[in-house]
């Protein structure tokens, strides 16, 4: 029997979404899944990988390891594909991103999550929708792992004492209720640690910043919001990358032969599937993203 750790980041926020600010239309909360065993080489294959792509945020001197505490930002990504943004940023941006993506599959990465799509002017029960995306993944994880004979850990990104609290303690009454445990093979509450710790904790936040959350504001939000935060050529990262971490979900049919998993889609906006979020965009593609057609997948 083996173990599984899944990592948990989360991008956007829950501030009503109002024309005109840079609230995020959107809010992710996703799970990634490696094996245990695994874990030591993925962080030093991914320490290297950061520093190829960005030797300049590595320190000058120390221990080689000390390159673990410098990270590479989702958001910094995004600012080098928005629209009219420079073709070297872009070009680095999306090798940086095909070899992330390499990286995930050659260490067969699961993932899930939820992700909302905000209603125009409504406000989001943040602690509520937070504790409930944990709750799901979790569920989701659970069935990997009964699926596989395995036990599992779920290790999320420290927010503040009380939030983390609040997430730990909606996974116990699950896992103590009175009809039995819910997450029978998850050992233990969520726990929480640093990112400059944790390669999965910085690989989650590069999945759910850098491509989920720019792959969803395209995918929902584009000819509907006005925003910073939705740009046109976000869609090549759905034509690139798209079915490629589609084919990373981890799904399963429930008892109703329903699919479960994955990463779970609520459009408050025009109600669209969440398969929409993985699919190539079916516009004609932008001049710069003409531009970058050859660009390495």
């Amino acid at each position: 029997m083996g173990i599984q750790v899944c990592y948990v980041d989360e991008s956007g926020d829950t501030r009503p979404l109002r024309d005109g600010e840079s609230t995020a239309p959107v809010c992710v909360i996703v799970g990634v899944i490696f094996e245990q065993e695994a874990v030591y080489n993925l962080t030093r294959e991914f320490i290297e990988l950061k520093a190829t792509w960005f030797p300049s945020l590595m320190p000058d001197d120390g221990p080689h390891l000390d390159r673990m505490l410098a990270e590479i930002k989702g958001a910094d990504l995004r600012r080098a594909m928005r629209d009219g943004a420079k073709r070297r940023n872009r070009r680095h941006a999306l090798g940086f991103l095909a070899k992330f993506v390499e990286l995930l599959e050659d260490y067969e990465a699961r993932i899930v999550g939820r992700l909302w799509v905000k209603e125009p002017g409504r406000a989001v029960a943040g602690r509520a929708l937070y504790g409930s995306s944990i709750q799901a993944i979790c569920g989701y994880f659970e069935h990997l792992l009964d699926e596989s004979a395995s036990d599992g850990l779920v290790i999320a990104d420290s927010r503040t004492p009380a939030l983390n609290a609040s997430v730990s303690h909606s996974v116990f009454t699950q896992k103590f209720k009175q009809s039995g445990d819910r997450f029978g093979h998850v050992l233990e509450m969520p726990t929480f640690g640093h990112s400059e710790n944790h390669a999965g904790i910085q690989i989650a936040d590069l999945l759910a910043s850098a491509l989920l959350f720019p792959m969803a504001t395209h995918a929902y939000c584009h000819g509907h919001i006005e925003s910073i935060h939705v740009q046109a050529d976000f869609g090549l990262l759905r034509e690139r990358f798209g079915r490629r971490l589609s084919r990373l979900q981890y799904r399963y049919r429930d008892g109703g032969r329903r699919y479960r998993g994955g990463i779970t889609v609520d459009d408050r906006i025009s109600r669209s599937s969440g398969a929409r979020l993985f699919q190539a965009p079916s516009s004609s593609a932008t001049p710069a993203q003409s531009a970058l057609a050859a660009v390495a997948t």
